[in-house]
Parts: C-alpha cells; structure tokens; sequence
C-alpha cells in the first residue's frame, strides 16, 4: 500500500510530512529514506527508542523550581498541567525573567500554563454559602440499634466522617452563620445543646452515645452570646458549670477530682477527663496499641487518651512527656490555660446573667469564682520572663515547655492584662505566625495538634484576641495569611478542610484518619473573617492581599 500512497503524493510533500511527523517523535533518524517501505520499521523502532518526555526532562530548572517550593498543594497539579507554548520557548521566558519564591513562580505557571480544574465552580464566599444547606441536617429522632443521640433542631455538621454535631467545633460553625445571616441554625442549635443538657447534664464531646463519658473545651457561653436571647440559656450555663467543677468539694490539699485540681496554694482550676474507662469506642483498635507500647497500666493510658480527645487537641505535645511518643500521653497531669480561660468566661456570664435576672447571691458567687480563677491563672499559667501563658504540670509542678497558641486563649476571653497581652503578642508574632497562619504548636511530632498544621479555630482566637487587645494590625495580619492558604487549597482541590500546612500552604496531615473535607468550624472561620476583613476576600480583593 505504501508505494501506492506514494505515486498519489508528490515526493517533497511526503518527505515534509514525514520529517514534521519525525520531529513529533522525537526521532532524528526519521529522515525521508529512499525505499518508502522502511517507513513502518523506522517508526517502530522510534517509537520503540523515544517515549514522549516527562514533564520533568521537559522543563528541567523549571520543573524543579515549582515542585521544590511547593507551588501547588499538590505536586501532581503542575505536571498535569497543559503548556500554552513550546517548551523550548517557555524555557527561554523562565532564563530571562528568573522568578523567585512560591508566588512568583505561580504566577509565571499561571501565565504559560493551563492548570486542571484551575477554577471552581464558585467563588470562595460563595462556596461557603452553598455548603451550609449540605452540612445541615433535620431534627433526628431515636432510633432503634442506632449510636446517635437525638435532637429537637436541625444543626450543622462538621462534616466527612463527622456525621454528628460536635461541641466545640459548633460555636466556629457559628460565626460563619451568623455572618451569612443563619441565625435560624444558630438559634437551633442552642436548643440542641440545651436539650443535651437537660437530658446529661452537660455538652457531651459529640452527639453519640460512646461520647457520652465526656464533653469538650466549654465554649456554650459563647455560643450564647451569639444567639437570641432565650430564658433557658442561664440555666444551661449554670449546669455546664456544675459539671465541669463537680468533685470540687472533695478535692484535698494538691489532689484532683474528675476535671477539677488543687493548686499547691489551695486554689481551685480545671483539667481535662473523661467519666469512663477503657479504650475509645471510635479508636480502639488504636487506643488497645498504645497501651501496649507504653509499658504503663492500660487503663492509665486510657484515661489520659480520652481525656486528650476531650480537650478537641487530640492529639498534641502538649499533653505528651516525650513528644515524639504517643504512648508518653499524661492529659489528666496537665492543667491547661485553654479551658481555665473559657471556664472563667463561662463564670463571668454567669454573673452577669444572674444580675440581669436579679439573682444577686447567685451573681456575687460567679463574680467571686471568677475573681479567684484568674488570680489563679496568673500565678500559675502567666510566665512573664516567657512572655507566655502556659499550661502546668501537677506532676513535676512547674509549667509545661511547650509554647502552642493556646496562650491567647487569656486575650480571647479578656483576662489578660495589657503588659500581658502585648507580651504575647510579640511571642506570637515572631515565633507562632507562620507563612499561612498561626502555629499550633513548634513541634514536629507527626500529631495532628503540632507543627506544620494550622486549625481554623486557633486562628479565630488569635485573630479576636489580639484585636480586643490593640494589636489590629498583627489580628489582621493572622487573618490575611490564613484566608490565603484556605483560598490557594480551595483553588487547588475544589474543598474545604479540616486542617492546613500553615508552613508550606497546603493540605494538613497527621492524626488517627485521613484528613477530611467539609469543613464545618473552616467554613465558619473564614467566612467570619472575611466579615470582618472585606478587603482580604480573595474574590474581590486587591491582587496584593491574595499573596
């Protein structure tokens, strides 16, 4: 057929086609031979010899530039990605113009380069909005062979394998609600918690019947504030007080009880616990292998497990003596500055609740409890020569080492001073604020509660803390860095997630699960903060503020 198709064709014309079809191949040898039936065999034997290059043989300096400063979350983005000129003339750009540092280098992709899935189908805010209906779920009743616990009003979920309302993620959720104008859920969900109140005396951790043995940081009071103004809100706080402080009358001198400690001064603060035993219903295959490794009583381990997992750091180096060792876990030892500083907000409001309702012995007791609690914080979590709050450890009675950002919790709630609170803040802005929001913590222990992860909480109350404490411009500054690695990874993945890599700006890792997406208390925060920062919403800000 060959020697037909070439008496069709004139010779010049086939011969050009042929070598254009040989540079295709990257094949020099295909050259416009002089017996037309070696066509098939050279073919054969160039495709044979040379394979269509790889992204990383194609771009070379290029290609490593953009993989080794991490310029898309994930490194497969840029070798998908579909070139809008030759290499060769890519390359030549790339020589002259020389960008440095992630953003440069993702503007130089973004110009010569078609990345998959480059956009999403909705801006960031907008995304938010439409995820609301998706997280939210209907009244549940009781059913029958089932773990859930029900509730009276729908509620929003964090979402992935979080199929339940959880404690302390809700009040994030929150503030993303109230600032697209849901105060219906909110209000739901006040009810919900109150209803759980009612029924268990207090927020257990999730709305399951194996969390029913804990609850999680107390951020109720908060939730309250808001919420509309209902008469049961007071109730439910006063219960919530009682069971956090339960055992408390019983508690000898430098004991514990449940969640309450004696100070060596005989002052009364608060840790983290759990009313059961045993490993966790939700990780036991986990929580049977770290009792085996540590060589300590299983049950200790157990306790100190799920007492992490009460704390929402589950887990942390903060609660670890070797922090490169789970199986080190010692939570109930540990008594944090995170929950003190929300157990006195939660004191203060009780107070003022009492005296809205003209309860005055009621709010002269919360008032005095609240008044010993912080004297209690200074003395024992405030290291001034480390311009840090800190959590302590009953065990060797000093504080912990471990800087984390629960040291603004104090800001958040308006307990620290202000030499307090400008300490911290410098502490914050050179040893926390990484290049895509704050640090949990400066360790790299492979917890998801440490270093290089990021968590949209922690970011909220450094942002408020700060920025009731005068520091705007630092508050701001948090927030700026944080939107943009949530934006930069939205862009990226089409998701919002549980976690970041505020070091390196992409997906988080560590922890029990694979992360997941959603993402409840992420959607709540960034879209509180763009609230409160119109000006960084990626979507309608200046170039300069998407960096």
């Amino acid at each position: 057929m060959l020697p037909a198709l070439a008496r069709l064709v004139p010779a010049r014309q086939r011969e050009a086609r042929w070598e254009r079809f040989g540079a295709v191949m990257h094949c020099p040898a295909m050259r416009w031979p002089a017996r037309p039936f070696l066509l098939p065999l050279l073919a054969l034997f160039c495709s044979a010899q040379a394979a269509p290059q790889s992204p990383q043989h194609m771009y070379g300096p290029l290609f490593e530039a953009v993989q080794g400063e991490r310029v898309f979350p994930d490194g497969k983005t840029f070798v998908d990605a579909v070139a809008k000129a030759p290499p060769a003339d890519i390359l030549r750009a790339y020589a002259v113009e020389r960008p440095s540092g992630r953003e440069a280098l993702r503007a130089f992709v973004a110009r010569w380069f078609t990345l998959p899935d480059a956009a999403p189908a909705l801006p960031l805010r907008a995304h938010i909005a439409a995820l609301w209906p998706q997280l939210t779920r209907p009244a549940l009743e009781a059913e029958p062979g089932s773990s859930a616990l029900p509730l009276p009003a729908p509620y929003v979920v964090p979402g992935g394998r979080f199929r339940e309302i959880y404690y302390w993620d809700s009040y994030f959720t929150m503030l993303g609600l109230k600032a697209d104008g849901r105060q219906d859920l909110i209000d739901s969900m006040l009810a919900d918690f109150e209803s759980l109140v009612a029924r268990y005396g207090f927020v257990p951790n999730g709305t399951r019947s194996y969390y029913l043995g804990r609850s999680q940081p107390p951020f109720l009071a908060l939730m309250v504030d808001l919420g509309t103004p209902a008469a049961g809100h007071l109730a439910a706080l006063r219960a919530e007080h009682d069971f956090w402080m339960r055992g408390a009358d019983g508690v000898l001198r430098n004991g514990a009880a449940a969640r309450v400690v004696r100070m060596p001064d005989g002052a009364l603060l608060n840790r983290y616990w759990d009313d059961r035993e045993g490993p966790r219903d939700e990780s036991w295959a986990e929580d049977v292998a770290t009792a085996r490794e540590s060589n300590r009583p299983a049950s200790d381990i157990y306790r100190h497990l799920r007492a992490g997992a009460e704390s929402g750091w589950d887990f942390s180096s903060r609660w670890l003596a070797d922090p490169q060792r789970l199986a080190t876990i010692r939570t109930t030892d540990i008594v944090p500055v995170d929950l003190n500083s929300l157990l006195w907000a939660l004191e203060r409001r009780i107070a003022d609740g009492c005296a809205a309702v003209g309860d005055a012995a009621c709010a002269t007791r919360f008032e005095g409890l609240a008044k010993a609690r912080a004297r209690a914080i200074d003395r024992w979590l405030w290291l001034p020569k480390e311009r840090r709050y800190a959590d302590w450890d009953r065990q060797t009675r000093e504080p912990t080492t471990v800087l984390s950002a629960a040291t603004l919790y104090p800001l958040f709630v308006g307990l620290a001073g202000k030499a307090q609170a400008d300490a911290v803040a410098g502490l914050t802005r050179v040893r926390l604020l990484a290049a895509g929001g704050l640090r949990t913590t400066l360790l790299a222990t492979g917890q998801q509660w440490d270093q290089p992860n990021g968590w949209a909480p922690l970011q909220w109350i450094a942002v408020e803390g700060l920025a009731r404490t005068g520091h705007d411009a630092l508050a701001k500054e948090v927030a700026r860095r944080w939107i943009a690695t949530v934006d930069a990874a939205y862009r990226e993945t089409g998701k919002m997630l549980e976690k970041y890599d505020v070091e390196e700006r992409r997906p988080g890792g560590g922890g029990e699960y694979p992360l997941q997406d959603g993402f409840g208390w992420t959607n709540g925060v960034t879209r509180a903060l763009i609230a409160r920062y119109p000006d960084l919403d990626p979507d309608g800000a200046p170039v300069a503020d998407r960096q």
